[in-house]
């Protein structure tokens, strides 16, 4: 979560004033935070116990100056936290609160992936539970307890 008083965390314009593609938006603006590939895969990354820089660097395969800028937005944008290691030679990163908050959306993303970006049959990884048994598909409730989706739901827009 974003405070209206923490600019710092805000993507800034040429001017330093706050940029937002649609700024009433949830969504737009948290794509605006965390929304590049490269981004949400250190998240995934970090959630799958990466620390250093070189295990995101090792496990993406991302270049080392896209890395290094990604890794600063995102603690600037306070999704991880950036600690100096015990050895005092290297930092390390973890998720802070709102970076763990990304949690769901990083499971949606990956089942999305597993029901469209793969053949019918195709190997792919799969998150489990402590138990070992695969994560139940995420789905919306109402209040009510019902299942919602685009056909029953609506945004209310601000004025």
């Amino acid at each position: 979560m974003v405070s209206k008083s923490n600019s710092s965390r805000r993507p800034a314009s040429v001017d330093g004033t706050p940029a937002w593609t649609d700024p009433s938006c949830p969504v737009a603006r948290t794509l605006d935070l965390v929304g590049d590939r490269w981004s949400l895969l250190i998240v995934r990354d970090a959630m799958d116990g990466a620390r250093a820089f070189t295990d995101f660097q090792q496990r993406t395969g991302i270049a080392r100056n896209i890395l290094t800028d990604r890794l600063r937005r995102l603690v600037e944008r306070g999704v991880l936290d950036r600690q100096t290691a015990e050895s005092g030679k290297r930092q390390v990163y973890s998720l802070t609160p709102a970076g763990r908050d990304l949690f769901t959306v990083v499971v949606a993303l990956r089942q999305w992936g597993e029901r469209h970006a793969f053949s019918s049959g195709e190997d792919h990884s799969v998150l489990v539970d402590e138990a070992g048994q695969p994560i139940p598909p995420l789905k919306p409730i109402a209040a009510s307890g019902e299942t919602v989706d685009v056909e029953t739901t609506t945004v209310r827009k601000v004025r």
